[in-house]
Order: C-alpha cells, then sequence, then structure tokens
C-alpha cells in the first residue's frame, strides 16, 4: 500500500492543521479548541478560540464562558455547557491538570473517541490515530480500509500503520482533506499521491 512512500509525499505539501498552530496554547485550550472544532470548519474554529483564549487560560478561567462568546461554533450551547462540566471536573477531579490517558479522556463531557486521540497524539505526542471525516474517507479512498464508520476505520488503521507513525495520520489526512481529496469532486488531477489510489485507478 506504499503507506511510508504516501506519508512521505504528504509531508512536503503538509499545510499547519488547526491543532498544530495551536502547539503553544495549555493543554487544557487545546482540549477546550478540539471540543469546539467538532462539527464546525476550522477556518470557523481558529479566529473564535484564538480570541477566547486571550481571555480564558485555565479551566477556572473557562467556568465564566458565555454562550454568546461561541456563537458561530456549532451546537454552541451544547459546547458551553461541556466546556462548563469539563472545566468542573479537571479542578475537581485530575488537580487541574487534562488526563493524558484515552479512557480518563472519554470521561470528561463532550469528549469523544476523536477527540481523545486529537488530545493524546498532538498534546502529549501519544500514538493515536484520531479519525475525523478526512481520516475516514481518504483511507478508504486510498483502500488502506474498506469501512462504515470512523470507529472501524481507526482500528482497521492501527492494522496497517506502523505505531511509530500513527500521530501521522490526522495531520497529514486533515491537509490533504482541506486543500485536495475533498468529499465531492476532489482535485485527483493535481493530487501527488493519485497513483497509489484505488479511488482514482476504479474512475
Amino acid at each position: 500500500m506504499y503507506i511510508n512512500k504516501i506519508f512521505s509525499i504528504l509531508e512536503q505539501t503538509h499545510q499547519s492543521t488547526m491543532l498544530e498552530l495551536l502547539k503553544d496554547h495549555t493543554p487544557f485550550q487545546q482540549v477546550v479548541a478540539t471540543l469546539l472544532s467538532s462539527r464546525t470548519k476550522d477556518l470557523t474554529t481558529i479566529p473564535i478560540v484564538l480570541e477566547l483564549f486571550k481571555k480564558y487560560k485555565t479551566p477556572q478561567d473557562f467556568l465564566q464562558i458565555k454562550e454568546e462568546e461561541l456563537y458561530g461554533i456549532g451546537f454552541y450551547k451544547v459546547k458551553t455547557k461541556n466546556i462548563h462540566k469539563l472545566s468542573k471536573i479537571i479542578i475537581k477531579k485530575f488537580n487541574n491538570k487534562v488526563p493524558s490517558t484515552f479512557e480518563q479522556l472519554i470521561s470528561l463531557p463532550g469528549v469523544g473517541r476523536k477527540t481523545a486521540n486529537c488530545v493524546l497524539a498532538y498534546t502529549f505526542g501519544i500514538s493515536a490515530i484520531a479519525v475525523d471525516v478526512h481520516v475516514h474517507r481518504i483511507s478508504n479512498r486510498l483502500g488502506w480500509v474498506n469501512t462504515n464508520i470512523p470507529e472501524e476505520t481507526e482500528e482497521e488503521l492501527k492494522k496497517v500503520v506502523d505505531k511509530k507513525n500513527w500521530n501521522k495520520i490526522n495531520k497529514l489526512f486533515v491537509s490533504h482533506g482541506q486543500t485536495t481529496c475533498f468529499p465531492i469532486k476532489p482535485n485527483c488531477k493535481d493530487c501527488k499521491i493519485s497513483s497509489f489510489c484505488e479511488f482514482v485507478t476504479k474512475k
């Protein structure tokens, strides 16, 4: 499947993802950003969180966040409540520190598998495969997996990609999905990895 070759090519055209751009912010801010980015485009999320992070830095700070400050983010009312709950739990249960295990992370309000794996990979540098719409779509188009839901994609990718490379998947595929491998009318003509792609060869 030429996995390492594909990673090498994508690294040459890679554009920083949202969480790479936020790498200098606190672990808690990165958790909040990941939570807010769910079902919302990065182009929408990034300017909003950068403005928020000027004012809110600690879990105690985020207890004060208001719904209207998240306007523009998808499901902003639910996410505001989750941030309040999340902040309280981090303060009381985890002594103001973001937990660094998958089990602890998914126990937090608003944190599912993708968010937990993003935090592990981007915030803590722990090997994890965060499957969002881009990772799910591109993995299937390349023929690395044949799956219907992200949870299946995560498990199947673990079987074919060396663990040392798990953290490359999200950042490289998100970038490629945002710039080239679109959901509708992907730009296969200019795609640098089209020669390795089953989606292209089957067309």
